[in-house]
């Protein structure tokens, strides 16, 4: 039965407050909806959610920040453009997680030649090992900003050490909990823009509208950030911790993992949009900061994160610099872990190997030993004195190779109805995801182009 009117009257301006009318007709304080709804939306976010904020590693940042410091904001407009096509294809990895039960390495080797698995998981473990290696090397170099007497090599062994240890001897259920909490580090970002007083409508302009010269440096650095925002090794990450949040829910066989409902697919979908806008709304920032500081005050060759860092000092303040400085150190602690773990997770796969972060060391000594191995190639990297540079443009031409190729996978997976069942692509899904792979065969023959010329 309605309630009379004067009753939902006086109730409204109650209700939104965040309390109710109990029986005795006096308010009852409890947890405003908002409050609520904020608790289940952040419960859904998971794979997600991590996956698009180690998008944003050191090796990323280094590429928007020399973006936004060589072309101001004529580039913004990368940001909102590649977002469906990296959140398209990161639900199509997703939904075949939850659907087979498998990661993407798995499924490749269960319907594709063994040989075409070998080549993408030899190029993907490059890539992430020369990333890793990087990656290591900012962390350290933002690191210096903080602290400058500590040593680099000092600074290198302790995040070496501190992240091994978080990987191997954490409960994925602690692992996971704690990748969230990291992935909040990204804010830093978008206080770091504003603290920089950027002209907004100028922003708003090119956020939009594509603005393209067309020159070599230009497209060179077009398919760069195409090339770190759809990335293999978040394919494969994807699609391993789909399957990770179903085993610790309890479905620790194949059978039980396969299928899925409409209630998860839905929760999937607002994890893996979320989680990709938010990392192209860093990436977005990120240009807008540095086109704002760095482009307008003539400085436009920025080498890597920690250097964008350093040049926002003297002119944006400390706390612009110390915002960007923690960003790169905690992306970095995010970033890593997924990087060494998607290529442990495609080898253990591929050899058939027992493979999960729910699991002890000793019961996963294969899938772990790629995952110390990965850190430690990466930290003997800069042992040696690798130029970081060198380091992102073997990384980014591995890449460039290898997405094609996986994104190819991705699709004809993800549309086959014997696999999927009744979560197969829709046509238009489909069409978009093809698409996107010819993109990036267009974008991975530049990365290799650009490397003999």
């Amino acid at each position: 039965m309605p309630k009379p009117l004067l009753q939902r009257i006086v109730e409204a301006p109650a209700a939104a407050l965040g309390r109710t009318i109990n029986s005795s007709g006096r308010l009852s304080y409890g947890i405003a909806l908002p409050m609520r709804k904020a608790a289940q939306f952040w419960k859904i976010l998971g794979p997600g959610l991590t996956t698009g904020a180690a998008d944003d590693d050191p090796s990323g940042i280094a590429t928007y920040s020399q973006t936004g410091a060589q072309y101001g904001f004529q580039l913004l407009w990368m940001a909102a453009y590649s977002f469906p096509l990296m959140a398209l294809i990161q639900e199509m990895c997703a939904r075949i997680g939850l659907v087979t039960g498998r990661g993407l390495a798995g499924n490749i080797r269960h319907h594709y030649p063994r040989w075409a698995l070998d080549v993408c998981t030899l190029l993907l473990v490059g890539a992430n090992t020369f990333n890793i290696g990087a990656d290591l090397g900012s962390m350290a170099q933002a690191t210096q900003l903080l602290t400058p007497h500590v040593n680099h090599l000092l600074l290198i062994v302790f995040f070496t050490v501190l992240i091994l240890g978080l990987l191997i001897f954490s409960s994925y259920r602690h692992f996971a909990r704690l990748l969230k909490w990291l992935a909040m580090i990204l804010v830093s970002y978008v206080l770091s823009a504003f603290l920089v007083h950027p002209d907004w409508s100028v922003i708003m302009r090119h956020s939009f509208f594509p603005a393209i010269t067309f020159s070599k440096n230009q497209l060179i650095l077009i398919c760069a950030i195409l090339g770190t925002t759809i990335s293999p090794y978040l394919f494969f990450w994807q699609t391993s911790q789909e399957v990770e949040e179903e085993i610790e829910k309890g479905q620790t066989t194949l059978k039980l993992r396969q299928g899925t409902t409409d209630e998860e697919v839905r929760h999937m979908r607002i994890d893996v949009w979320t989680g990709m806008f938010f990392s192209n709304l860093i990436m977005f920032f990120i240009i807008a900061a540095c086109g704002a500081e760095l482009h307008t005050h003539g400085i436009t060759n920025i080498v890597s994160a920690a250097d964008a860092a350093a040049a926002l000092r003297p002119l944006a303040g400390n706390a612009a610099s110390l915002l960007f400085t923690l960003g790169i150190i905690g992306t970095g602690l995010l970033a890593i872990p997924v990087l060494a773990g998607s290529s442990s997770y495609a080898l253990a796969e591929n050899f058939g190997w027992r493979s999960g972060l729910d699991l002890k060391l000793n019961k996963a000594l294969a899938f772990y030993g790629v995952i110390i191995l990965s850190v430690a190639f990466g930290f003997f990297m800069n042992l040696i004195g690798m130029d970081p540079i060198k380091a992102l443009i073997y990384s980014a031409v591995a890449n460039g190779v290898v997405a094609p190729v996986m994104l190819a996978f991705v699709v004809l997976i993800s549309s086959n109805r014997k696999v999927m069942k009744d979560r197969v692509n829709s046509r238009l899904t489909t069409a978009i995801g093809w698409i996107i792979t010819g993109i990036m065969v267009v974008a991975g023959a530049a990365a290799v182009t650009s490397l003999f010329l």
